[in-house]
C-alpha cells in the first residue's frame, strides 16, 4: 500500500517539476522566475523525502534539510541582489 502511494506522490512532483520548469523558461518577469526556482527547489526536498521514506534509510532527510537551508539563503541572496544590486554591503 505504501509503495503505491510513494509512487502516486513521486509522480505528482515530477510534474509539479515539470510545470516550475515551464515557469522558469516562460515567466513574464523575473520575481516569476525566482519563485519558480525557491518551488523546484522545495520540491527537490520532497522527492528526496519521499525517497528516504521509500529505502527507509535516514540520510536522506539530512540530506533535504541540507538542501533546505542552502536554498533558503540563496533565495534571499538573490532577492537582496535584485532590489539593492549588491549582496554584501
Amino acid at each position: 500500500m505504501l509503495e503505491n502511494v510513494l509512487l502516486i506522490v513521486f509522480a505528482m512532483i515530477g510534474l509539479s517539476l515539470v510545470l516550475n520548469l515551464w515557469r522558469l523558461v516562460v515567466g513574464p518577469s523575473v520575481p516569476d522566475r525566482i519563485l519558480a526556482l525557491d518551488t523546484m527547489y522545495i520540491n527537490s526536498i520532497a522527492l528526496i523525502v519521499l525517497y528516504g521514506i521509500g529505502l527507509k534509510t535516514q540520510i536522506y532527510f539530512e540530506a533535504a534539510l541540507l538542501i533546505a537551508m542552502i536554498g533558503f539563503v540563496s533565495t534571499v541572496a538573490v532577492c537582496k541582489y535584485l532590489l539593492r544590486g549588491d549582496i554584501i554591503e
